[in-house]
């Protein structure tokens, strides 16, 4: 009997990565990015206003007034340059003119035709969000699980694609005579077949690929049959059959190399790990709370 951070690290020993894939952010969600993206270019790409109002030419205070020459809105930058005493309306995301220094706000200004004025009170702020605030081109994203927010940051990254490893496809296999599953009727000495629809959800919810398979019945020929409908699997997955009774069969197959068998840890004990015919496997109890836990 080993203890849990033991079994933790024979089993992570006996894993194998998959190999990689590129897929378009838009299939990546939930997928492990395999290596460092790279920005292809700064964002923002210029100074940028980060409120509704006015480019001013100058820093400006409560009474100052300037003369409106332009307009900058996103995706329509203001073409020159303002001098001190003069502005342009500006947008929120537009590119800040040569020889703005700040934004004021447009709830701080009082407009007459072409001129503003600044009102008592004005936010002092300068509301521009500098070239290169969010990241520059060169910035690495390190491998993570992909989420919404990483996505977001690649594609505005200009990156189209990420390469994620492949998603492990994980066989699941319930042993013993007395199952049956969901919708048949159980003898009085049957029971339900629960355990690989908790473990169908867990695999798929950590982003691998679940492989239902039949449910095999207590004999070395029934185990060995439904077994090698595993094939291609990258890791299989029992509940059952992994305990010390005569039916108890798992720890038995032919080809299993194993890596340990029970684990200080109630419940969860009779948990069994090794390699199947070269292919990582887990031998669960077949108790759901055991197998769960």
């Amino acid at each position: 009997m080993i203890s849990v951070e033991d079994a933790l690290a024979r089993c992570l020993a006996i894993a194998a990565l998959t190999d990689t894939e590129t897929l378009p952010l838009r299939r990546a969600n939930n997928r492990v990015m395999a290596t460092a993206a790279t920005a292809q270019l700064t964002q923002p790409p210029f100074d940028a206003s980060a409120m509704d109002g006015y480019a001013t030419g100058r820093p400006a205070t409560p009474g100052e007034s300037f003369t409106v020459i332009g307009e900058s809105g996103a995706g329509h930058a203001f073409q020159g340059a303002i001098a001190p005493h003069q502005a342009i309306r500006i947008f929120t995301g537009a590119p800040v003119p040569a020889g703005a220094t700040r934004v004021v706000i447009q709830e701080d200004v009082d407009r007459a035709g072409d001129m503003i004025t600044l009102q008592k009170g004005a936010d002092a702020g300068n509301h521009i969000r500098p070239q290169g605030q969010d990241f520059r081109a060169g910035d690495a994203l390190s491998p993570r699980r992909l989420g919404p927010h990483d996505l977001a940051l690649l594609a505005a990254m200009n990156i189209p694609t990420a390469t994620v490893t492949r998603r492990p496809v994980v066989a699941l296999i319930a042993t013993g005579d007395e199952l049956v599953m969901p919708g048949e009727d159980p003898r009085p000495d049957q029971i339900i077949a629960s355990n690989s629809f908790a473990l169908k959800a867990m695999v798929e919810g950590a982003g691998g690929v679940a492989r239902m398979l039949p449910i095999a019945r207590d004999t070395e020929a029934a185990l060995a049959a439904v077994l090698a409908l595993a094939e291609g699997a990258d890791l299989i997955v029992t509940s059952g059959g992994a305990s010390v009774g005569d039916h108890d069969l798992v720890g038995q197959i032919s080809g299993l190399a194993v890596s340990f068998w029970k684990i200080a840890m109630r419940p969860g004990k009779p948990l069994l790990a090794g390699r199947w015919n070269g292919v990582p496997m887990l031998g669960l109890p077949g108790n759901p709370v055991s197998a769960l836990v």
